[in-house]
Formats: C-alpha cells, sequence, structure tokens
C-alpha cells in the first residue's frame, strides 16, 4: 500500500488529481487572503492586457500550488506550461523551454528549488527582459548568443523556500505561502470531491475523513478514495460514519491524520531520545526515513498542531505529543 502522505501521488490518483481541481478562483476552496490578492494582481493585469507578474508558491506539498498555477492560467486566458525542476539539467533544456512559450504564456516550474544553479542564473535575464543568452562553442572562439523571448509569466513552487537564491526570489514580483487548511474548508474539499466522482458521502462521514487530513486538500482527496473502496468492497455506494471509522481504522490514520511513520518518528523522539533534543539526521536514521521526506512531508504538520520544536540543538517532543502517545514524562540525566 503506498503511503498516503507521499509527496507524490501515483499515476492512478494523480489522473484522478486534474479532475477534481477547480477551474477557476471562485472555484478554489480556502487561501482566503491569497486568493482576494490574487484577483486584485490578476484584474489589474488584465486591465492594462500584460502578463502577470512573476510568482512563487511555497508551503508543504498538497495544498494546492500546482492547482493555482492551472487556476491562474485559466483567469489570464493563458496557456500553462508546466515542467519539474530537475527535469531542466542544463541551459539548453530551459532554452528549448523558453523559446517554445507564446506571448502571454504561463511556465509552471515545480520543486523549482531543484533547479541546477548554472540554469538558475539562465533564468535571470529571461525573467526581467525576456532575453535569453546562450553560449555557441564554448571554446575560445564561442560567443554568446541573445535570444528574445515573448513576454511571460513564471510561477516557481517549492516546499523549501530557504533553499531558493536570494537572487531568483528578489525576481518574483509576487511571493506568498500556502497555510494549511481549517477543518470546515476540508470538509467543502471532501463533498466536492464526492460529487465530482459521483459518490454520496453523510456530512458525519466527510468530516470524520477531514479531521484526519492533516488540513490537506491531496491527503484528504487520497483518503476519500480509500474509504470509497473500502465501501464499495463492502456493496456500498453511499459513504456512511462506519465505513469512513472502518477504512480509516484499517489504514493506520489517528483521530487527528497521524500515520505509522508519524508515531515512529515521536515514539522514537520521546522513548530512545528522551524528548529531545536531537538531530534530525540522527532521528531519521532511527526509524528508517529519509531526511527531507521528514522535513518537507512530516514535520510541518506536527509543527503546526505543536507537538515538536525545532531548536537549534535539534528536534524537542512538547507536552502534546506525550499527552496524544499516553507516555509520561521520563526523567532526565544531566
Amino acid at each position: 500500500m503506498s503511503r498516503l502522505l507521499d509527496a507524490h501521488p501515483n499515476a492512478t490518483d494523480a489522473q484522478e488529481e486534474l479532475t477534481l481541481r477547480p477551474q477557476h478562483l471562485d472555484e478554489y476552496v480556502g487561501q482566503k487572503d491569497l486568493k482576494k490578492n490574487l484577483t486584485v494582481f490578476i484584474g489589474a493585469a488584465l486591465h492594462r492586457n500584460e502578463c502577470l507578474d512573476h510568482l512563487l508558491f511555497y508551503g508543504p506539498p498538497g495544498l494546492g500550488k500546482t492547482t493555482l498555477a492551472y487556476v491562474i492560467g485559466n483567469e489570464m486566458h493563458a496557456h500553462v506550461h508546466a515542467v519539474s525542476g530537475p527535469s531542466i539539467e542544463k541551459t539548453g533544456d530551459l532554452a528549448a523551454i523558453l523559446t517554445a512559450l507564446e506571448p502571454g504564456d504561463i511556465l509552471f516550474i515545480d520543486e523549482i528549488h531543484r533547479l541546477p544553479r548554472i540554469v538558475e542564473e539562465s533564468l535571470y535575464t529571461a525573467m526581467e527582459d525576456f532575453k535569453f543568452s546562450v553560449v555557441i562553442n564554448r571554446d575560445a572562439s564561442g560567443k554568446a548568443l541573445t535570444l528574445d523571448l515573448p513576454p511571460f509569466t513564471l510561477i516557481g513552487a517549492t516546499t523549501r523556500a530557504g533553499d531558493l537564491s536570494a537572487p531568483l526570489r528578489a525576481r518574483f514580483g509576487i511571493t506568498e505561502k500556502l497555510h494549511f487548511y481549517d477543518q470546515d474548508e476540508i470538509v467543502e474539499i471532501v463533498e466536492r470531491t464526492a460529487r465530482v466522482l459521483h459518490t454520496k458521502i453523510s456530512p458525519e462521514a466527510a468530516i470524520e475523513i477531514a479531521k484526519r487530513s492533516r488540513g490537506t486538500p491531496r491527503i484528504a482527496n487520497r483518503l476519500f478514495r480509500r474509504v470509497r473502496d473500502f465501501a464499495n468492497f463492502a456493496g456500498k455506494d453511499e459513504i456512511e460514519i462506519d465505513d469512513a471509522l472502518h477504512a480509516l481504522d484499517a489504514l493506520k490514520v489517528d483521530s487527528i491524520g497521524l500515520d505509522d511513520v508519524d508515531i515512529r518518528y515521536l515514539r522514537t523522539l520521546i522513548e530512545r531520545f528522551k524528548g529531545g533534543p536531537v538531530g534530525l539526521e540522527t532521528l531519521a536514521n532511527a526509524i528508517g526515513e529519509e531526511i527531507m521526506n521528514l522535513e518537507d512531508v512530516y514535520e510541518p504538520y506536527l509543527l503546526q498542531i505543536g507537538f515538536i520544536d525545532r531548536t537549534p540543538r535539534g528536534r524537542v517532543a512538547n507536552d502534546k505529543a506525550y499527552k496524544h502517545l499516553q507516555i509520561s514524562h521520563q526523567e532526565k540525566l544531566f
């Protein structure tokens, strides 16, 4: 079984995600302040008949950064070209992408923090002046060729804004953080997903799924699909609260959305390392998980709900974590 918290959905889920995505801002649930600002920025750009300024979205995975890029494309009546940062390995790759753009197009770069430095530096003049310089024949007779680019909007998405260089961050005119969603917003997303996938769901079941979705739409949609599987397997066409509880317990997602990795993380931190502080690398090795996966996918929610703190000396478990796991504080030896 694939993890419900994986940053990237599998092929089947990814295909369904495309059908679940809202197409316009008024359909997009949550991120109210961001939506208000985008409405102003998009309206002003359309009024001036100009491209929207370059945008950078950052925040934990699954909060809707990619969806927002396509929503903006629809609102601007622009074509969206989507690529992943790691797929652009050299400046030639970037040149091929940029020269294929039409005036007013949107280039969406996911995981933009993973762009190679030489590629990132080539973006500077493209973003500022809509020009791209390439070197022909990198030897003594080599010369620079400057290509004129059509006006375009670059939308970057990242889970690690701190990994972007200062020069690149400075070239984005709009920088916005996406926040975790509240329970009512996730309920609304679950109910919309049910309608799109032609499945009836009781209000109680939708609330139960929302409670365990970590404030993240991608996780909510994935949990909904798995709950639907359990209900359909039982011969039901409607998801009731009992179906949701049975499925979520079978998936080992607890009452506040913690899964097996979260529990192992917290138990190891508390029981093996006396609640911390302990370095992330040590903690990751102890539970057999990748550092980046813990830092990008799991820790943001644990920080949000106050279960852990990041300190200069390492990770520390808070009282809420002890209480949730029903573990008493242990004596520390100094």
